[in-house]
């Protein structure tokens, strides 16, 4: 019987180590010592900073937004290529940013096909002279060089604990300075990459018409990037009601890259109505890169009828950037008979950037009259 409970009692600590193994990273250069949260995530890191005279990592693990079906995200200082991840060790201490990557192939390194990808996240968090100076984010791939210091790792912390620290991190900058934005920037990324309802919510408080421009824009880029129906729905809302230019430019992008139905549709009336010159056109510009009748039906209706000359110059070079055999076409049509002398010389101009047969055929054309 004593035999059977020391088998029973070794396998449970060899359970729990490999459990607490898979909820931190892979260390190496690295003194790590576990602690567990104390009152509530924020307080027991604010402790931490307090206590702590030299610089030290603090890091613990949360769940992660999940990637599309079929796919594979990481969060790791390497890259993808060819369907195969070459990522670390990863310097904590040095200066390169972390890349987000996302493959449809579901291959880990060597190739090896992984049938579901990560759930979990980590965050870490530099502590020095009792500031946060540093917040990076990384996937279970990743190796980590602590560059010999300390990573104080905190076990049980609450996902939506962790988005309010993060929040006050973000919204304690400025956005202005730059050395300033570096923590808050990686604060950010942290908060939209988890899986929690907090986090949407929290997004929509960065993107009030009294937060910073430079926050407001990179909020809407990561919305469209990495949050889905409801990222979708607050770019629409900052579409209509954002009081920036600028802001409204950087919307028009994050439709670009979302992947949400109606991001188009939003692009196209952006593109149609809104009062800005300069998102109207950036609103054509992204559109030319997402192609497809749809959006090409928006370009042409910007270069007849928009009121602005520099709108539809600005949709003739969306022409230019749509493939060949839908753009020159196009192009040569402006050229032909759009009643402005502007918008035909612009259409002129790209048509000779092409180098396309057809263009060089329409210039000796308008040279030496059509061929007899």
């Amino acid at each position: 019987m004593r035999t059977f409970r020391f088998a029973v009692s070794a396998i449970t600590l060899l359970l729990a180590s490999t459990l607490a193994a898979a909820d931190q990273p892979k260390f190496i250069n690295a003194q790590v010592e576990a602690r567990g949260v104390s009152g509530s995530l924020d307080a027991t890191i604010q402790s931490l900073s307090a206590a702590e005279a030299s610089p030290v990592w603090v890091g613990y693990a949360v769940p992660m937004m999940p990637a599309r079906d079929g796919e594979e995200r990481s969060m790791c200082c390497g890259n993808w290529s060819n369907g195969n991840r070459d990522c670390g060790p990863c310097s904590l201490e040095g200066s390169s940013s972390n890349n987000i990557a996302t493959n449809d192939g579901g291959k880990a390194a060597g190739g090896t096909v992984k049938l579901e990808g990560s759930s979990e996240m980590f965050v870490l968090l530099r502590v020095a002279d009792h500031h946060i100076g540093k917040v990076r984010t990384f996937t279970e791939d990743c190796q980590l060089d602590a560059g010999g210091l300390r990573v104080i790792w905190v076990t049980d912390a609450k996902p939506q604990e962790s988005v309010a620290l993060l929040a006050k991190i973000v919204t304690s900058s400025d956005f202005v300075d730059r050395e300033d934005r570096e923590p808050a920037n990686g604060a950010l990324v942290a908060i939209v990459m988890q899986c929690d309802p907090s986090v949407d919510k929290a997004l929509e408080t960065f993107v009030t018409a009294e937060r910073p421009e430079k926050l407001r824009s990179q909020t809407a880029f990561w919305m469209g990037t990495a949050r889905g129906a409801a990222g979708q729905a607050a770019l629409k809302r900052m579409a209509k009601s954002d009081p920036s230019t600028k802001v409204r430019e950087q919307v028009a992008f994050a439709f670009s890259v979302s992947r949400e139905p109606g991001a188009i549709d939003d692009m196209i009336r952006m593109a149609h109505d809104d009062e800005s010159t300069s998102v109207r056109e950036q609103a054509l510009f992204w559109l030319a890169q997402k192609a497809g009748q749809r959006a090409v039906g928006a370009i042409s209706e910007a270069i007849e009828n928009d009121p602005d000359t520099e709108v539809k110059k600005k949709a003739v070079f969306a022409l230019s950037q749509l493939p060949k055999e839908e753009g020159v076409p196009m192009l040569i049509q402006v050229a032909r008979k759009n009643r402005n002398p502007a918008v035909r010389k612009q259409a002129m101009f790209w048509l000779g950037q092409s180098h396309d047969p057809r263009a060089l055929e329409f210039f000796e054309e308008v040279l030496t009259g059509p061929a007899k």
